[in-house]
């Protein structure tokens, strides 16, 4: 029994799991700390206020109706994504992009795909199918 807890332990996806989930968990402060430290406060320099939660509220038989707290978020969301992609993605994308170029690795998928001679000749069957079909 726990030669077979050990195995599922030992297995590399459990750690690669477990590494990913304290590395994301890490990332997510930098990412945090850009938003609210960097990029909200100049958002609140821009618009003068550092959320946007008290635009838009309406009242409704004494009943808060705040559409600046969903805007709010979707500002955040919004920060938060162009952070992620600015920072890693596109930065990540040039680095692999820059090694595939140096080491002659070519990622043309619908280049390699036409000149591939299976889906070649899956074309021509289709193509003579849907001619022989009224």
């Amino acid at each position: 029994m726990l030669t077979g807890f050990k195995n599922f332990i030992m297995k590399g996806n459990v750690v690669d799991l477990a590494v990913a989930v304290v590395m994301g968990t890490a990332f997510g402060a930098v990412v945090t700390a850009l938003v609210n430290k960097v990029l909200m406060p100049f958002v609140s320099g821009l618009v003068g206020a550092p959320n946007f939660d008290s635009f838009a509220r309406v009242e409704l038989n004494g009943n808060a109706i705040e559409f600046g707290v969903l805007l709010t978020a979707v500002v955040n969301f919004l920060l938060i994504a162009a952070a992620i992609y600015f920072v890693v993605v596109m930065p990540m994308n040039l680095m692999i992009e820059r090694r595939n170029r140096r080491l002659g690795i070519n990622k043309d998928v619908k280049k390699d795909a036409a000149e591939d001679p299976q889906v070649a000749l899956l074309t021509e069957i289709r193509d003579a199918l849907k001619e022989r079909t009224p």
